[in-house]
C-alpha cells in the first residue's frame, strides 16, 4: 500500500482486529527511510536487519537538551557548534533554550546563536522540516521528541547525559565520530512502536465519531493540529512512547475501571488504576508495577493494574494490533484521570472512553551497537538486571563427588561417632 494512500472504511475497521502489529511506516522526516534487503518477506523486515540509510544527504537536525541541568550545556555548545561549522548542518532548537541565562553567558555560543532556527512548542508544526533529532539528557528528551511529532518521526540519536539513561545508549565523549557514522548511514535501528490514544467525550461523541474513526486509523493529522494550537482544549487524540496511565487522581474511592478489547468485555479494574503501555514503556512504570520486561521489537501491548484489589489480577500482554477501549464503570463512585507520557493530564468523566491501539508511525531509535546488545547493556547498567554475587563453587566438597555415595556417608557417621 502506498504510504501516502488513505485506508478505506474496510480496512480500518480490518486493521483494529488484527492480531497483527499494524505495518509501520518505513519513512522518517523527510530523509531518512529504512534500507531494504533481501530480508524482508512480505514487508516485514526482521527487526535485527533494520538499518538506517538516507535517500538524500540530511541537512536540518533538530538538537534537543535536558532542561534545568547545567551540566548539559557544555556538550550542547560543543555538539551545535560543530553541526554548524564542521558538517554545514541547519541547528533547530527550541527557543525556550536560548533564555537559559548560563546559556546567555556563554561566549562561545553568542557567535553561534544567530545561526540556530528557533521553534516553540505548542506553536510551530515542525512536520517535514527535520531530517535528523540529537537528544542530550536523559529519557525524557526521547519522550519529548516523541511528543513534538505526532506523525512520522525523524532518526532520533540519543546520548546519555542525564540520570537513568535507559533509552539513551551514546556517550558523549567522541560524539565527532558517533554522529558523523550516523550521517554516513552506518547505523541500525530499533524501531519503538506508540501507542495511539484516543478520548471520546460524551458530550461530543455524536459531534466526533466520523473524525474519531479516522483518527485512529491515523489518515488526518487532527492530533498535530490539537497539539500544537495552544489555544485549544487538551489534546484527545495523542501518540505515546511509554504509556498511558489511567488513575483514581484525588479521589479516596477505588477506581472502577471497565476494560474491553476488540469490543469484548475483558475485565474491571479495581484499584488505584491502570497502566497501558508499548514494548519501550514496559520498563517504565509499567516495571515498577510488576510487569514483564519487554524488548522493544515486540509487537505487543502490555496492560498492568496499578494496586489492584485483587490478588490474582496479574500484569498481561496483547497483541499490538488490538483496539483497547477503557471507560469508566456506569456504577463507580469516582470520576478517573488519565496522563499520556506523564502529560497532558486530564479527567474521564462516566460517560467518556479511552481508545488505544498501537500506531503506524515508530519512533526509529539508532542504536549505539545494535538492537540486542543495546537493551541488554541498558537492563545491567541501569537496573542492574540480575545483578547478585555469584555462589562458590564446593572445591572443599571435590574428593566426595568422586567417591561412592554409601562410603562417604559410612566415613562420616564413623567421624561423627568419634
Amino acid at each position: 500500500m502506498n504510504e501516502k494512500e488513505e485506508l478505506t472504511p474496510l480496512e480500518q475497521d480490518w486493521r483494529t482486529r488484527s492480531l497483527n502489529a499494524p505495518s509501520p511506516v518505513q519513512q522518517f522526516g523527510p530523509c531518512g527511510r529504512i534500507m531494504k534487503n533481501s530480508a524482508m518477506v512480505m514487508q516485514i523486515q526482521d527487526p535485527a536487519s533494520q538499518r538506517l540509510t538516507w535517500y538524500k544527504p540530511p541537512l536540518a537536525v533538530l538538537v534537543i537538551k535536558k532542561v534545568r541541568d547545567s551540566t548539559v550545556l557544555s556538550p550542547f555548545v560543543q555538539l551545535v557548534e560543530w553541526l554548524i561549522q564542521e558538517k554545514h548542518m541547519v541547528v533547530w532548537v527550541e527557543s525556550a533554550v536560548l533564555d537559559d541565562p548560563l546559556l546567555i553567558q556563554d561566549k562561545k555560543f553568542q557567535n553561534i546563536k544567530d545561526k540556530c532556527v528557533t521553534f516553540k512548542d505548542g506553536r510551530d508544526d515542525l512536520t517535514d522540516r527535520i531530517d535528523f533529532i540529537i537528544c542530550l539528557g536523559g529519557d525524557g528528551t526521547l519522550l519529548y521528541a516523541s511528543l513534538l511529532f505526532q506523525q512520522s518521526v525523524p532518526p532520533v540519536m540519543a546520548f546519555h547525559l542525564g540520570s537513568l539513561g535507559f533509552l539513551t545508549p551514546f556517550q558523549f565523549q567522541n560524539f565527532q565520530d558517533q554522529v558523523t557514522n550516523v550521517l554516513e548511514g552506518h547505523a541500525a535501528l530499533t524501531l519503538r512502536s506508540r501507542l495511539r490514544c484516543i478520548i471520546v467525550r460524551k458530550n461530543y461523541k455524536d459531534h466526533k465519531n466520523d473524525s474519531d474513526r479516522n483518527d485512529l486509523a491515523e489518515c488526518d493529522s487532527s492530533g498535530v493540529n490539537s497539539i500544537n494550537n495552544s489555544n485549544a482544549l487538551p489534546s484527545t487524540n495523542i501518540l505515546v512512547l511509554n504509556e498511558v496511565v489511567i488513575d483514581r487522581g484525588p479521589s479516596p474511592y477505588l477506581s472502577n475501571i471497565d476494560l474491553f478489547l476488540d469490543g469484548r468485555h475483558i475485565t474491571s479494574v479495581q484499584g488505584d488504576g491502570l497502566i497501558v503501555s508499548s514494548p519501550s514503556g514496559s520498563t517504565a512504570y509499567a516495571l515498577a508495577a510488576g510487569a514483564s520486561m519487554v524488548h522493544p521489537s515486540v509487537p505487543a501491548i502490555m496492560i498492568t493494574p496499578i494496586c489492584p484489589h485483587s490478588l490474582s489480577f496479574r500484569p498481561i500482554v496483547v497483541p499490538a494490533g488490538v483496539e483497547l477501549k477503557i471507560s469508566i464503570s456506569p456504577d463507580s463512585r469516582n470520576t478517573s484521570w488519565v496522563s499520556f507520557d506523564g502529560r497532558n493530564r486530564q479527567e474521564l468523566l462516566h460517560g467518556d472512553s479511552l481508545r488505544v491501539t498501537t500506531s503506524i508511525y515508530p519512533v526509529p531509535s539508532i542504536c549505539s551497537q545494535d538492537q540486542i546488545s543495546d537493551w541488554f547493556d541498558s537492563l545491567a547498567e541501569c537496573l542492574h538486571w540480575n545483578v547478585r554475587k555469584r555462589q562458590k563453587c564446593l572445591d572443599e566438597l571435590s574428593d566426595l563427588t568422586g567417591s561412592g555415595s554409601e562410603d562417604t556417608l559410612d566415613e562420616l557417621d564413623s567421624v561423627n561417632q568419634i
